[in-house]
């Protein structure tokens, strides 16, 4: 990505804040990144903490910006984006970050032809850790993927599925997923202290052990299956537990909880894709 590319985000809030920072982080001149909001409060926020332009005026902000990132929530975009319209002869990239929203709602939205990204973060992003997934209908050309795949990247994991329907199973696997970890973490506290545990210990504990097996997941050139496999001594404790996870179909709670986020963000795309 070179450093004169302007990008310019619609939204101040969280997820915007990690993606400036990122790239901030990774070097991108922050004088090329400009920032709208409806927020007057957290836009001097914003710009005391980057020192970056600031609009209160979307249009004013997007007939500059070569990639436009809509950061906001998904029942607004459909405003933001008609308040676009007209504005965007230029042709710039439009990134979408809201959950939901179809992408052929808001190309309609924005005037049609335009290219558009539609994205899938979550929450670990604002620690340079997310996963993204990410994909782009027909007016995108290879270049501007890979600019999309550059300015998530600076906090993210980025992959791309090619059907849009197969972004709604992102959403319910990894950007719900955040919460499925901390209910698990909450839970084994709970249950620590439950068998005599401080709370602060027992909690300290949750969250170090799911530190390290994430890690331990993300190094290891094992599945996730073989990782468990080899933990687990035969008639050992691990083994106890695990069979009691499965004896109560755990695997079948996890697959139930995962297609309600999934048909929920299905009932969204048609919610918030209305006129």
């Amino acid at each position: 990505m070179q450093n004169s590319t302007t990008i310019g985000f619609i939204g101040a809030g969280n997820m915007a804040y990690a993606l400036i920072s990122g790239l901030v982080n990774k070097g991108f001149n922050v004088q090329n990144i400009k920032l709208s909001d409806t927020d007057a409060t957290l836009l001097s926020l914003r710009a005391d903490e980057f020192n970056l332009e600031v609009f209160t005026d979307n249009s004013e902000l997007a007939v500059q910006c070569d990639v436009i990132v809509f950061a906001v929530k998904p029942q607004v975009l459909s405003i933001v984006c008609k308040g676009l319209q007209g504005r965007l002869s230029h042709n710039p990239l439009v990134i979408s970050i809201a959950a939901g929203v179809r992408a052929t709602d808001i190309n309609r939205w924005l005037g049609g032809n335009a290219a558009v990204i539609r994205t899938m973060p979550n929450t670990p992003a604002l620690l340079g850790k997310g996963a993204t997934g990410m994909v782009a209908n027909e007016a995108v050309s290879k270049e501007q993927k890979k600019l999309a795949e550059q300015i998530l990247s600076a906090v993210s994991s980025c992959l791309w599925v090619e059907d849009e329907k197969m972004l709604d199973a992102v959403t319910a696997l990894s950007g719900s997923g955040p919460a499925y970890f901390f209910l698990l973490i909450e839970s084994m506290t709970k249950a620590g202290t439950a068998l005599g545990l401080d709370e602060a210990v027992a909690e300290k504990l949750s969250i170090q052990t799911a530190l390290g097996a994430s890690m331990m997941a993300n190094s290891s050139d094992d599945s996730a299956h073989e990782l468990r496999v080899k933990v687990t001594s035969p008639n050992g404790t691990t083994q106890a537990a695990i069979e009691s996870f499965q004896d109560q179909n755990f695997e079948m709670l996890v697959s139930h909880a995962m297609r309600a986020a999934f048909d929920r963000a299905r009932e969204m795309g048609v919610e918030f894709g209305d006129d």
